[in-house]
């Protein structure tokens, strides 16, 4: 059985992260999957939005820790660089929209992943941990550089250094997503999304992504300038 189950549903292309027995959490062989998936997703031209979700009870819950031990251990520097960073950077790099459809516990890597994409959306019954602090790690995939920008820097402090728990409404409420459904209307309404922008102009989505990426580090001259370049 793949860990990442893929489909293309006229123009929105689905990516499935199908590890429920592990709660989706990321092996070497998922997160490379994962990328190739992504890459196809870039390159396919009748792809025009990106759908990500979890099968089972959640989301994903990170990283699989058997892989920090055993007889063969991959190293954290090998998980970050290897996995987890190429498969931010192509969601960021993405030519199209990426909405992640947030379907239990995301934790860890596997909510950062989620922050990472255009829009996020969630079940009621999802909830979001940085759960880094509790086993002495740091907030990785680009956690301390997306939760800050989100929610503000005293807020993504105390969430990424106590590690508590977020439920869906309060991630709306505290602008972590953009909105969460009950569990009866979730798939429905969060694939609504990805079909909306799929029959969007996806040139004006592309570039409208390609501003907000640039405007992390530019000031309001630079974005000036960009818009009137891109309008």
């Amino acid at each position: 059985m793949s860990s990442i189950l893929f489909e293309i549903k006229e123009h929105v292309a689905c990516i499935t992260l199908n590890r429920p027995d592990k709660f989706n959490s990321f092996n070497r062989e998922m997160a490379l999957n994962m990328q190739a998936r992504l890459d196809e997703c870039a390159s396919v031209h009748d792809i025009r939005a990106v759908y990500i979700t979890g099968d089972g009870r959640a989301f994903s819950a990170g990283q699989d820790l058997g892989e920090l031990v055993g007889d063969d251990p991959i190293g954290l520097e090998v998980i970050l660089s290897e996995h987890y960073n190429p498969i931010i950077q192509k969601i960021r790099n993405m030519p199209k929209p990426v909405v992640a459809a947030v379907n239990g516990v995301a934790a860890g890597a596997g909510a950062n992943i989620a922050l990472a994409c255009d829009i996020v959306v969630a079940v009621e019954s999802a909830s979001f941990i940085q759960a880094f602090s509790k086993i002495g790690l740091i907030p990785d995939s680009g956690g301390t550089f997306f939760l800050p920008r989100l929610v503000g820097f005293q807020k993504a402090s105390a969430l990424m250094m106590l590690g508590e728990k977020v439920s869906a409404a309060e991630a709306e409420r505290i602008g972590m997503i953009y909105a969460y459904y009950p569990e009866e209307i979730f798939a429905q309404e969060s694939m609504k999304i990805a079909e909306t922008l799929s029959n969007m102009p996806t040139k004006g989505l592309t570039l409208t992504k390609h501003a907000l990426n640039y405007s992390y580090d530019h000031t309001l001259g630079r974005q000036l300038l960009l818009e009137d370049e891109y309008q």
